[in-house]
């Protein structure tokens, strides 16, 4: 995660400079069309042409040899523009010049107009007057030593402004002509009337003087040194273009470094994981290293009811089944589950866990690919030839599961209850082998303990053993999973589901009652014409009967089933059925021989850490 945000961090600001450097481009080659030409200056925001000029400017003013006096100004190194009234020794910046009404503003930069006012009185500042808004009287009262000086408008001995109250007169000045700005407080206007310009800023044009003597003006239009606006253009297109050329070829540069440089991790990545993969150690993914291998999830092998299932490629030998949990944002519980137990298996007939993945919200489990799906793909009747896999592949599938769940309740350290067998979770290997998958319901409990306590039903419905919905049935143990297998091994012999979806979409659960009479020879819905492949479907579904006894105890332990199914069935009595109302009083006697009575210890679950 902190390689990607480093990757987008880098990609960010080569974005963030080239576009700088693009509007950097463009500035500059736009710059000369709107720029000074050889009758403008400009200093700060203050654009200046006749009659103002700039005393210390270099521009070129071939075109003006005469400027009229008064109007010079002066640009400061803070881009400020300073106008130094010739009549009265104060200097005052200048706020903006408009040249058609032929009007000028100024201002104090210290903030104090009135201090500068005071010196200037009601004088003469030709070339220019104050805009005219009638003789005012004023009077200047300073507050404070340390303060601007106060400004009071229209004195009068009858009125006293509460403001300056305590504060003591300065000055005062008999019909001024000046006024001060009421926006800012700090800001007069000043108006010229010579020289006259205001009717070639009206069209457009330049002024000056005509024959270079101060006088009369005339209008002109300044020649310009800038470029044609087409050649600008070409320039700037030209800048342009090999600009972009230059970021796609810094760019181009940048993604064969980043594709070398995940090559490489991609290569040590790979040995990493033939190196847990030979030692039996699942690996942990990244959510990018899940995306990677399945090619952003291109190909999914199912849907089940803990996530989607997606094909992998670790390497051009090693083909993968990742599948991506649903529960994203819940406890976590059954991916620990699952991950702390499939890493402790090592069977042939449980599926093998190459790796995980936990990166923030998304959770993942790698497990061998197997092309032959679950074994609900070859649940089919016998006449089903293009499906159906024969009673001595299908009798050393039921073997091979049983051998499984054995190894899970007998094998391990702890004992490790399934709670979900089911065809979809049994996987076919090339060689037909079966391979328990999907622990996410798995839970864990000691050896030398037969039961767990459970609060809630977990399983597929039609597996799930009658004890762990009710516990008028018995405790929950180890059995529950036998009755599932049991279940299991009814469904292959009957090549039919054992659940079905009424039109009410009701779920309801068929009982193998048409089992019993397959046993008995009564069943006519399975065609079986080989003697031995009678015999094998005979003991499969003898023995599937035994797993499915209502009452725990009843049932065989699973070191029991794998006897049975490896011996050749012939001393195999089948249970009594509940649905027959004529067992006989044989039957009756064996189960009422049974002891019913026995009690399982209840233990708690055991919980990974």
């Amino acid at each position: 995660m902190l390689e990607a945000a480093k990757r987008f961090y880098h990609h960010t600001m080569l974005n963030f400079q080239t576009f700088s450097l693009l509007f950097t481009l463009l500035f500059l080659l736009w710059k000369p069309a709107t720029g000074k030409s050889g009758c403008t200056d400009k200093c700060g925001r203050v654009h200046i042409q006749f009659p103002f000029h700039l005393r210390n400017s270099n521009l070129n003013m071939k075109h003006r040899t005469d400027y009229p006096s008064g109007f010079d100004l002066l640009c400061t190194d803070a881009g400020e523009t300073v106008l130094e009234l010739p009549s009265v020794p104060i200097k005052l910046s200048v706020k903006s010049i408009d040249y058609k009404s032929q009007q000028v503003q100024i201002y104090d930069p210290q903030n104090c107009l009135p201090r500068q006012l005071i010196k200037l009185g009601n004088s003469s500042i030709a070339p220019f007057n104050f805009q005219s808004y009638g003789a005012s009287n004023v009077s200047f009262f300073r507050c404070n030593s340390m303060t601007c000086p106060i400004l009071q408008l229209y004195f009068s001995d009858d009125f006293i402004d509460p403001a300056i109250i305590s504060c003591t007169k300065v000055s005062d000045v008999f019909s001024v002509q000046w006024q001060v700005l009421d926006d800012s407080r700090n800001t007069v206007v000043m108006e010229w009337s010579n020289p006259d310009c205001s009717s070639c800023e009206a069209r457009g044009q330049n002024c000056k003087y005509k024959n270079g003597t101060q006088g009369e003006t005339e209008c002109f239009i300044c020649p310009t040194n800038r470029l044609p606006r087409s050649t600008i253009v070409l320039i700037a297109a030209g800048g342009v273009v090999g600009l972009i050329l230059l970021v796609l070829l810094v760019k181009a540069l940048f993604y064969v470094y980043d594709y070398y440089k995940t090559k490489g991790e991609d290569r040590a990545r790979i040995e990493k994981f033939l190196e847990d993969y030979r030692a039996m150690k699942p690996t942990r993914f990244t959510y990018s290293d899940i995306k990677r291998i399945t090619n952003r999830f291109s190909e999914s092998l199912g849907e089940g009811a803990h996530g989607a299932v997606f094909k992998g490629m670790l390497s051009r030998e090693i083909l993968v089944a990742v599948k991506i949990l649903n529960d994203t944002m819940g406890d976590g519980k059954d991916f620990i589950n699952e991950v702390g137990t499939m890493g402790k298996i090592h069977h042939v007939n449980v599926v093998r866990l190459l790796g995980f993945c936990a990166d923030g919200f998304h959770r993942a489990l790698v497990y061998d690919f197997f092309p032959n799906g679950s074994l609900q793909r070859f649940l089919a009747p016998p006449e089903k030839q293009d499906v159906f896999l024969g009673w001595e592949k299908l009798q050393q599938i039921a073997l091979g599961v049983a051998r499984g769940i054995e190894y899970l309740h007998l094998g391990c350290d702890h004992r490790i209850l399934h709670f979900d067998i089911n065809p979809h979770n049994v996987l076919i290997d090339d060689h037909f082998i079966p391979k328990l998958t999907d622990f996410g319901l798995a839970k864990l409990c000691p050896k030398n303990q037969s039961t767990v306590s459970m609060t809630a039903a977990r399983g597929t419905l039609g597996y799930i053993a009658p004890e762990v919905f009710s516990r008028n049935f018995g405790n929950v143990s180890y059995k529950s999973d036998i009755y599932s297998y049991g279940m299991l091994l009814l469904e292959m012999v009957g090549g039919r589901k054992n659940t079905n979806m009424s039109p009410e979409e009701s779920f309801q659960v068929l009982y193998p009652e048409w089992i019993h009479n397959l046993v008995e020879g009564r069943d006519v819905q399975v065609t079986i014409q080989d003697e031995g492949d009678v015999k094998i479907a005979k003991k499969l579904a003898i023995v599937g009967l035994w797993c499915i006894q209502w009452n725990p105890v009843d049932r065989p332990s699973m070191k029991t089933v794998v006897q049975m199914l490896e011996g050749d069935g012939e001393k195999l009595i089948a249970p009594p059925t509940p649905f027959d109302n004529t067992v006989s009083s044989r039957t009756n006697t064996v189960v009422a021989s049974r002891h019913h009575n026995f009690e399982l210890e209840i233990i708690h679950e055991i919980e990974e850490e």
